[in-house]
This record gives C-alpha cells, sequence and structure tokens, in this order.
C-alpha cells in the first residue's frame, strides 16, 4: 500500500474539519463560543465623543466590552499574536509618536499582571494605605501572565486547564512570604490537596504510564504500557530495542551499580554537577545510543532542554534515574553552596493543582485587588466564577488593571538619584500613552528591562540580557470521550522522540462546584507539553534557537503534529483524530521559564555576582521583581520578588 498523499494525508487527521480552533477576528485566533460574545478590539468612539487621550483609553478599551472573557479563546494562545510584536519592534530600534498624556497619577505603576505583579500590588496596598492608587499595565488581552486559563464548554459543561504554570510546587518548602500570601487569599494547600486531588483516579480504573516508541526515532510506532507497574524487562519485551538496549535500561531503572567507586560522596558530587546527564548514560554507564535516546527528553519537563544541556548532579537531586547504587549524601556540596536542583534534601513544597493551575493565584490577587470583578468569596469557589473584565479598569477604582497595554518607557522626572515621579509610556491599540505613579515595579520580563530603561547602568542591563528564559509549549486538546485511553490502559505517555515530550488526561479535581469527568463516554481534555530544543548546543544557545522556532512556528503546524501523534500514540484502540478531536489551544511561550543556575554552563561566582542579583537592583523610584530575579522558576519566587520589589520602593 503507498503511502497517502500530503493532502489525503491531512484530510486522515481531521486538519479539514470545522472545529473550535481556526476562527479569526482581526488575525487573532478565537473559538466559535468566544467570537459570538467575546469582542476582543477597540470599538470606535462614539460619534461626538472628544478625541482625547484619556477618552481613548478608557471607553474604546476592549476590555471594557461586554463579553469579553479571553479564557474561552482557543487557537495560538500564551504569547498570542498582538502581545509581543511592539516588543520586538522596540529592541529593534523603533520608535513611536510622542505619546498622548493621560493625566492619570498612581502612587504605583506595575508593569506586567503575572503573579508577581499582581502581588506586587497586594504587598504595596498592604504596607502603605488601603487608598493606595495603582495601575497594573499588561501586554496580553489577559492577566496572569504565565498562570494562564484554558476554559473549554464541552457539551455544556465546564472544562479547565493550565494554559501556563502548573501548581503550586517548588523544590523548597514555601517561606513565610509566599505562604502568608496563600493564606490570605484562603488557600489552605494541605487541606486543598487532600478534599480536591484524586491522583489514583485513573489508576483505580486500571490506567497506567505509557511510553511512545516512534518509528523515527526507534524504527517503529509502539506503545508500551506499565511504567511504574510492570517489571522492565517485561514492559520492554515489545520495545522497538535491542536486547542489549533493554537490559540496560532495567539497570539505570532499577540497578545499584556505582559507577564511580572508591570516591567519596561530595566529589561524586563535584563531578556530576561537571557533566551532563546525557554525558553520565553514555561515559559512565555506558549507554547504547538507543538508551541515549530513550532518556534524552526526561529532562525537558522540569528545565526544557535536552539530557546533554543539564547536570548530571540536577538530575540525581530530581530523582531522575541511574543513581541507586552511587551513595550520594543528602545536602550542598562544598563548591560555591552549591544544591542540586530539585526535591532531595527537603522533600520541596507542598503540591497542589487546580483545575486551572495557577491561575486560580492569579484570579484570587485580582478579586482581592479589584472587589466585585470575581464573584465569591473562597479558594474554592474562584475555579468556577466568570471575571467581569469591564470592571478591572474603572475610574471610580483606586486599582486599575489595563490590559493589551504594552509598556515600551519607564523613565524618572529628574535625576534618578532625587526624583519622585516616574513616567510610564504604553501601547495601546497602536497609540502612545503616559501615565505617572511616585513609583514603579517592572515585573515583566527581565530581558526588556535595558530597553524601557535605557538609563540603567551598563553592567545591570548587561546582566538583564543574560536571563534567557526557557521556551515551552503547553497544548489543551479536546476530545469527544477518551475510550481510546481507557481502552489501553493508559492515561500519562512520556514520547521521547515525539513532537510534544509526553502528554496526558486532565488530572481529576474536583472542587466548588466543579467536577472532572468520571465516565470514559464524556468529553475530556488533554495536556501535551513540547520544549523545543537543539541538541549539543548550551543551555542558553538551545533557548535561543527554541525561541526562533515557536515564533515561526504556525498553528497549522502545531495542529498536524498534535492530530498525527495523538492519531499515531492510539491507534489500536481506534482513536480517530478526524472525528475525537473537537477543540486545540496551544499555549506558546517562547519566554518560558525563568532561567535558573546550571552548573555545566554558568560562571561559578557566589550568588551576589550572578546575573538575577545584579539585575534585580533597585533603579531609584523604579524596582524589579518576577520569578527571573528570583533565579527559580517557581510562582513562590515571583511572589517573594513581588515582596522584595515593594519593599525596596517603600524603603526609599
Amino acid at each position: 500500500m503507498s503511502e497517502p498523499t500530503d493532502r489525503s494525508r491531512d484530510r486522515q487527521l481531521g486538519m479539514d474539519r470545522p472545529i473550535t480552533r481556526r476562527d479569526f477576528l482581526n488575525g487573532i485566533a478565537i473559538g466559535a463560543g468566544a467570537a459570538a460574545s467575546a469582542p476582543l478590539f477597540a470599538a470606535p468612539l462614539p460619534a461626538g465623543t472628544k478625541d482625547s487621550a484619556a477618552t481613548a483609553t478608557a471607553a474604546t478599551a476592549a476590555q471594557d466590552s461586554s463579553g469579553y472573557y479571553p479564557p474561552l479563546l482557543t487557537g495560538m494562545r500564551g504569547s498570542h499574536p498582538g502581545s509581543f510584536e511592539d516588543a520586538h519592534a522596540l529592541r529593534d530600534g523603533r520608535t513611536w509618536e510622542a505619546p498622548e498624556g493621560t493625566g492619570e497619577h498612581y502612587d504605583l505603576i506595575v508593569v506586567g499582571g503575572g503573579i508577581s505583579g499582581l502581588a506586587a500590588a497586594h504587598f504595596y496596598r498592604a504596607q502603605s494605605s488601603a487608598k493606595s492608587r495603582i495601575l497594573i499595565l499588561d501586554n496580553h488581552d489577559d492577566f496572569g501572565g504565565h498562570a494562564k486559563r484554558n476554559e473549554f464548554d464541552l457539551q455544556g459543561r465546564l472544562h479547565l486547564l493550565n494554559g501556563g504554570t502548573l501548581e503550586i510546587d517548588s523544590p523548597r518548602p514555601y517561606g513565610p512570604i509566599a505562604a502568608g500570601l496563600l493564606e490570605t487569599l484562603g488557600i489552605d494547600v494541605a487541606a486543598l490537596a487532600k478534599t480536591t486531588q484524586h491522583l489514583q483516579f485513573y489508576q483505580h480504573r486500571g490506567l497506567q504510564r505509557g511510553v511512545f516508541f516512534d518509528r523515527e526515532t526507534f524504527g517503529a510506532d509502539r506503545l508500551v504500557v506499565g511504567v511504574g507497574k510492570v517489571p522492565y524487562p517485561e514492559l520492554l519485551a515489545r520495545a522497538p530495542l535491542s536486547a542489549r538496549a533493554r537490559e540496560q535500561i532495567a539497570q539505570i531503572e532499577t540497578g545499584h551499580v556505582d559507577y564511580l567507586p572508591g570516591v567519596s560522596s561530595d566529589e561524586k558530587k563535584q563531578r556530576l554537577s561537571r557533566i551532563s546527564y546525557q554525558a553520565f548514560l553514555r561515559d559512565l554507564v555506558r549507554a547504547e545510543p538507543a538508551v541515549l535516546n530513550f532518556y534524552y527528553a526526561h529532562t525537558m519537563g522540569e528545565w526544557g532542554v535536552g539530557s546533554d544541556a543539564v547536570s548530571a548532579l540536577d538530575c540525581w537531586g530530581y530523582g531522575l534515574p541511574g543513581f541507586l547504587g552511587m551513595n550520594l549524601a543528602k545536602g550542598s556540596i562544598a563548591r560555591m553552596g552549591y544544591t542540586p536542583a530539585g526535591y532531595e534534601d527537603t522533600g520541596g513544597s507542598l503540591r497542589l493543582h487546580f483545575p486551572d493551575g495557577n491561575a486560580t493565584i492569579a484570579r484570587l490577587l485580582v478579586r482581592d485587588l479589584l472587589p466585585g470583578t470575581v464573584p465569591g468569596n473562597s479558594a474554592e469557589d474562584v475555579v468556577t466564577a466568570r471575571v467581569n473584565y469591564a470592571r478591572l479598569d474603572r475610574a471610580d477604582s483606586p486599582i486599575r488593571l489595563r490590559l493589551n497595554s504594552i509598556a515600551i518607557r519607564a523613565r524618572h522626572l529628574g535625576d534618578p538619584r532625587t526624583a519622585s515621579e516616574v513616567e510610564v509610556t504604553y501601547l495601546r491599540g497602536g497609540r502612545a500613552f503616559t501615565a505617572r505613579a511616585n513609583g514603579c515595579v517592572l515585573a515583566c520580563y527581565n530581558m526588556m528591562i535595558p530597553y524601557l530603561c535605557p538609563e540603567l547602568p551598563a553592567i545591570q542591563k548587561d546582566a538583564l540580557h543574560r536571563l534567557i528564559k526557557t521556551p515551552l509549549v503547553y497544548t489543551s486538546v479536546a476530545l469527544r470521550n477518551w475510550r481510546a485511553f481507557d481502552a489501553l490502559k493508559v492515561y500519562n505517555v512520556h514520547a521521547p522522540g515525539g513532537y510534544h515530550t509526553y502528554f496526558h488526561l486532565n488530572p481529576y479535581v474536583t472542587v466548588g462546584g466543579y467536577r472532572s469527568p468520571q465516565s470514559p463516554d464524556e468529553p475530556i481534555l488533554v495536556h501535551m507539553v513540547r520544549t523545543p530544543c537543539k541538541p549539543g548546543l548550551p543551555e542558553h544557545e538551545q533557548n535561543r534557537a527554541g525561541r526562533a522556532e515557536l515564533l515561526a512556528t504556525s498553528l497549522e503546524t502545531f495542529e498536524r503534529n498534535i492530530r498525527d501523534q495523538l492519531g499515531r500514540t492510539l491507534e489500536a484502540a481506534d482513536f480517530d483524530p478526524a472525528r475525537d478531536i473537537t477543540a486545540i489551544t496551544v499555549n506558546r511561550w517562547p519566554h518560558g521559564y525563568a532561567p535558573e543556575y546550571n552548573p555545566l554552563f554558568d560562571p561559578e561566582v557566589p550568588e551576589a555576582q550572578r546575573p538575577h542579583v545584579i539585575g534585580r537592583a533597585q533603579f531609584g523610584r523604579i524596582t524589579i521583581a518576577n520569578s527571573d530575579s528570583g533565579g527559580a522558576a517557581y510562582t513562590d519566587s515571583a511572589i517573594n520578588q513581588g515582596h522584595r520589589a515593594v519593599v525596596e520602593l517603600l524603603r526609599s
């Protein structure tokens, strides 16, 4: 039988089917339901309205329109079209016409409406005055930063999935600042984890974890099911691997081999910190190429790069296989006080997954800052609440949240050493506006700050430019049902050579009025993860290459790969991507995880000399937040940095 043509293959995949993915309004993909109810673009000014800057800013804002509701949007989300182009233009030297003054003056302007920026607004009000006037600007069409919410109406029932930040989770216990904020917002992590998360739901149905071996990487398409349940020799019996490769994987997973015999624990850690996980497997374990391919993507979910760009020590700390016989003691190593990433020493923080990830935290912060915008009064009821976006930016509110507004300049009015005011210029609807404040917190992508504040010291700008974030894609796919997963007895699939390196059924969560599907006959969401990287390059070079790839990849390409991967993986259970996929949302994050210290490529310097510390230095009435400034890609870091930035500002 001959291979089908590309066009016929596209038809088999359902690329011609009119699902919720490619409805366009002024070039931005939106879902069919949202298209009918959520205008996202500025309406023309009413006849006779004075076309002043303040009027244009308030009266024509898309977010003020009835029915505006970004969580329902599908297609290309995350860094969606319209959210980043002007930032790239600023980077490339573009200038705009003289901005129009809004006449607005605030106690604080926060640039960035993610968790760090929203937390900064919360802490500022708490530590200054309940009447503090605060303006929050964000370049996206929704608040939350990376903590975005994907919302679907599937057969009349609400389904949620995280479009970004996955859960409350950190390698270290939450400190008093971050934990205190969660408590203030009504999030009792321990109690909610017991009552909302049903982590064994799929396992109780007999579903297990699986691995999909693709023909491009391993020579044949094959799904094997039973990871962590079935002994590895039995599990891998059907895998398209040589007998030797199967033996080596079994040894790596369960064997107790000391690959550095006669060496102390501390010296082993020193050596493991200087080699990649791939090098550990290749040079010490002597794994053959197919085994290296099998493990290459194991690091992508946590670090966003392959096993060639993460230290073996970090992989041990995170709990990856191969170290059972190494006799490594817990604790940091002598060099620079470096502690491997992961949960080895403390067990990490408590963990909690809301149905929309940490978008729930962002929504609770907005409820706290802007009463009346988010109905309800608890962490449970906020999950199903519908935000009233028209109340986010009201003239009668002391705190205002202005979306689709990208900052292009933050400058002191006078000498930064003595100035008492900061002026922020932002773009909205193609026009530039200014607002002023007594202080400013830049809780945005830190690498953009040198372009916003060209007066910063050269050493600080250089440090900020080095904070290269990790690109990633979180894809949400709506399925008509999950019978194929149930038939194959699999709920989570690792795909070492796949376009998405893993995917799984939406975690089973019940909270407030939200209920996850129980029957395989019901619709469900599938979470898929892609971290584009280029093997063989240092970490940040892989990040740059992956970022460029994401920005150049069309929604059509993403969709074709999504359909192909799900179709091939679930083929044995009669899964039909043309029939069974009903909606697709691609959350593209070219600037994703905050950069963290990597001993393979980063210089061995004290903490105070690392780029994130130098880069976050206060500059007059301007302070800097975001998880970038904490050197840790976790929500507690974002919260802590928002607090630090506010404390610096109020003390100066």
